[in-house]
């Protein structure tokens, strides 16, 4: 896609989180990149939480960008400001998904902050038209209802407490209002990712029925987004989340709460509060229309402007 005098080196994560995809995809389609971070011009730290594995020297001697993002303010404490200090002396610039983590990153850095959404490929998340038949694939019925919810919602260091900034106690309760709203459905949830244990141990108690895929492929992830009638974003903090740009871009029925790239893609009729939850309302249009500003070639050419102004600074 890209072609500089530059090369470009991204840290991993390691983890089957987004940010190795986002890795991927960015060496798969740009040539400005190095597998080696002794080759690079510049450092992108994609995954902050695993800088300190990085050479200090060459970070020194290296224009190095950072992504941030999101910021759990409930989590802020002595060690969070000191381990963003230790880190932000080798960072030049920052990068962050939205608005909102921006402002909440100004409040700790007086370094450049570029806020530009991570891209979606709308070669993996598209519209499937035959919806009767991958549902049928699927196991679901006609008169089934099903939302979605593909994030993770349980800490790791035990998979019993929720992981609160993701929302699943929200999610349950909007669960509950959903099937008030609609007697006359079978309400089914469809949930997919790893940590889930939390929304599957409360779906239980409410007695809602649920499916669910601990680590699908992106085919059919796709496939499971082109199976519900409506994915729910309950989240109290995001960076993105992903689900919103991949539900717009495939025409998914989608509502969330007012966090991270939210009110970037969605219509304001379809972000909530929790007290409004019944009132929210997917726009399917609206939301494919500013989907398509992020696809794979725009999306990374705004990252590539960004990149060419770092390295000729």
């Amino acid at each position: 896609m890209e072609e500089d005098n530059y090369k470009i080196y991204l840290n991993k994560a390691n983890e089957s989180w987004v940010t190795d995809r986002f890795r991927a995809e960015w060496y798969k389609f740009n040539g400005n990149t190095t597998k080696y971070i002794k080759n690079a011009n510049i450092i992108w730290i994609i995954a902050p939480w695993t800088w300190k594995k990085l050479n200090k020297n060459k970070l020194r001697k290296t224009k190095t960008i950072c992504t941030i993002h999101h910021i759990d303010e409930t989590k802020i404490d002595e060690k969070f400001k000191k381990e963003f200090q230790d880190r932000d002396k080798f960072i030049d610039i920052y990068h962050v998904p939205s608005k909102k983590s921006q402002i909440q990153l100004e409040a700790f850095t007086s370094k450049p902050i570029y806020q530009i959404p991570f891209w979606v490929d709308e070669k993996k998340f598209f519209q499937i038209e035959d919806k009767v038949n991958i549902r049928t694939k699927y196991g679901f019925k006609e008169n089934d209802y099903i939302v979605g919810s593909f994030q993770r919602d349980t800490e790791g260091f035990d998979l019993t407490s929720p992981k609160l900034s993701k929302g699943p106690d929200q999610f349950i309760e909007n669960i509950k209002k959903i099937k008030l709203q609609n007697p006359d459905k079978v309400l089914k949830v469809l949930i997919a990712g790893y940590r889930r244990d939390y929304i599957i141990k409360e779906l239980k108690k409410i007695k809602v029925d649920y499916v669910y895929h601990e680590k699908p492929n992106l085919k059919k992830l796709n496939q499971l987004y082109n199976c519900l009638d409506l994915y729910v974003v309950a989240s109290r903090i995001e960076g993105g989340p992903m689900a919103i740009l991949e539900c717009a871009i495939a025409k998914v029925p989608i509502i969330s709460t007012d966090v991270g790239i939210a009110s970037q893609i969605l219509h304001e009729s379809s972000i909530y509060e929790i007290e409004t939850f019944e009132t929210a309302k997917p726009n399917i249009s609206f939301a494919y229309n500013e989907a398509l500003k992020y696809t794979t070639s725009s999306g990374m050419k705004e990252f590539n402007n960004m990149f060419k102004n770092l390295y000729e600074s």
